[in-house]
């Protein structure tokens, strides 16, 4: 008898449990975004209850939770998040989740054998476009004043950009921008026309003044004509003559120090 009494008060026990467990659960509500963008569509599950729910257009929802349950998050151009409700979470019945995008996987890229076939040769940029460099077209969008600006007072068509920019010094900086850029192409066209022993074997440049003598050569109008015409044939017998000076010059300048 004594352990029928034992068995019934435990069974009462776990069924007071249970009963609890139940009556703890409550509803909460949630926002699901990415990057501060609200997330429309996502699957939000609870594992533990399987109650599932999905996000609103403003990344909203509201699913029936537990404390110590785990909600899953899940979408096809998302990474899939596993949430814990937290003690914190739960009293205040909001939660916040971020989801991080899937890294998209290109296919193999193969550089165009054809080149002939072009966006020009296509139409889709007009034949003989200018095309500018990031640095000159910076500088188009300023403006380059001009005297022939002033003329607009008589139209009413003042151009204030340009005069405003040439006022605070914005314009000259962008030119030197133009300008350095410039270089720095010519370096690249440069480098890959000559190897390094070429310098140092048939130029005789030391080898701490190779990159010295490339800049050498690129303020050389005539060098630069040339490298810019791709006349591999012009550009070394050109930079024949400037290196035989370049070495006398550091000559001169180690005599001298």
């Amino acid at each position: 008898m004594k352990y029928n009494f034992t068995f019934s008060l435990l069974f009462l026990l776990a069924s007071v449990g249970v009963t609890a467990q139940v009556t703890l659960a409550k509803r909460i509500k949630g926002q699901v975004s990415s990057n501060g963008i609200p997330l429309e569509g996502i699957n939000i599950l609870n594992t533990s209850n399987i109650n599932m729910v999905v996000s609103d257009s403003n990344g909203s929802f509201s699913i029936l939770v537990n404390e110590g349950d785990i909600l899953s998050f899940s979408a096809v151009n998302y990474e899939t998040l596993r949430k814990y409700i937290n003690t914190k979470e739960f009293k205040t019945g909001n939660i916040l989740v971020d989801l991080t995008p899937k890294s998209i996987e290109l296919n193999e890229v193969f550089i165009n054998t054809r080149p002939d076939i072009t966006a020009e040769n296509l139409g889709i940029i007009p034949k003989n476009q200018i095309k500018l460099t990031p640095a000159e077209r910076k500088l188009q969008t300023a403006g380059d004043f001009k005297p022939t600006h002033l003329l607009g007072v008589l139209g009413g068509a003042l151009a204030v950009d340009p005069i405003l920019n040439a006022i605070s010094g914005r314009t000259k900086m962008l030119k030197k921008a133009v300008s350095v850029e410039k270089k720095e192409f010519l370096m690249l066209k440069l480098q890959t026309l000559f190897e390094d022993k070429y310098y140092l074997e048939t130029l005789k440049i030391s080898k701490d003044y190779v990159r010295g003598f490339q800049y050498y050569c690129i303020e050389d109008p005539d060098f630069v004509a040339s490298l810019k015409g791709k006349n591999k044939t012009m550009c070394m017998f050109l930079i024949v003559g400037l290196a035989t000076k370049f070495n006398k010059d550091k000559a001169t300048d180690t005599e001298v120090q």
